[in-house]
């Protein structure tokens, strides 16, 4: 948990060398920092209403979490975004320019998680923000290899058994339903919606890149935690 905390916020909590044992099980249990996460955003949503308030929050959260997740859907956007073998979109992903394709991409992304915090019931909000954490285990499950030697992805690729995943979103999808009193089915459709939405992009990533890197998992991150919140809202 330390790990996982140490990784995933700004928290000032030491670390020693961590191995691949310390990495499975801080990717296990990183959906709990999503749980505090939701929190936070749901805590600051009660006192600031509102689209001021959606944006609010998605600066809070990209300050607690240093931005490495949006950095990772940046660098992810431009590096599927660009023409070439792996090898090239890779080395595109580790550059760090910041292209078009990461432009826009970030822009989408924000705008629609400030608007759509902006409508959700809060218990939505703290679902979305731990589907994301869940989407690492996924992308990390079994059979998943790294797109390099080196790095994040590296250390932590396969490290999930695919029974990790698949009970978060399965307790996450019941989580999720007496979050809209009125229309039950909301909440655990906004789950489903954002489960299909991880498969496809962890699928195409590894068609493309070959593998995963830390740049992916920050990128699935993103786009599950949207696709919660946007799916809730319509």
């Amino acid at each position: 948990m330390k790990v996982a905390f140490s990784w995933l916020t700004v928290l000032p909590l030491r670390v020693d060398a961590v191995d691949r044992a310390a990495a499975r099980r801080a990717i296990a249990l990183a959906p709990l920092v999503g749980v505090v996460l939701g929190g936070l955003v749901a805590a600051v949503m009660q006192g600031v209403h509102g689209l001021l308030g959606g944006l609010l929050c998605v600066g809070v959260v990209a300050l607690a979490t240093r931005g490495m997740h949006l950095d990772g859907l940046a660098d992810t956007a431009d590096g599927l975004g660009c023409y070439g073998p792996p090898e090239r979109a890779l080395a595109v992903m580790k550059d760090g320019g910041v292209g078009a394709f990461a432009v826009v991409t970030l822009v989408v992304t924000i705008g629609l998680q400030a608007t759509a915090i902006a409508t959700v019931h809060w218990g939505l909000i703290v679902v979305a923000f731990t589907a994301g954490r869940a989407a690492f285990s996924w992308c990390c499950r079994e059979g998943v290899r790294a797109a390099r030697p080196d790095g994040l992805g590296a250390l932590v690729a396969g490290s999930q058994p695919v029974l990790v995943p698949i009970c978060w979103f399965v307790l996450l999808f019941s989580a999720a339903i007496p979050t809209v009193p009125e229309r039950l089915w909301q909440g655990p459709l906004a789950v489903a919606v954002a489960a299909v939405g991880l498969v496809v992009f962890t699928a195409h990533t590894r068609r493309r890149l070959g593998g995963i890197t830390g740049d992916v998992l920050g990128a699935a991150c993103e786009l599950t935690t949207t696709l919660v919140l946007v799916a809730a809202s319509v």
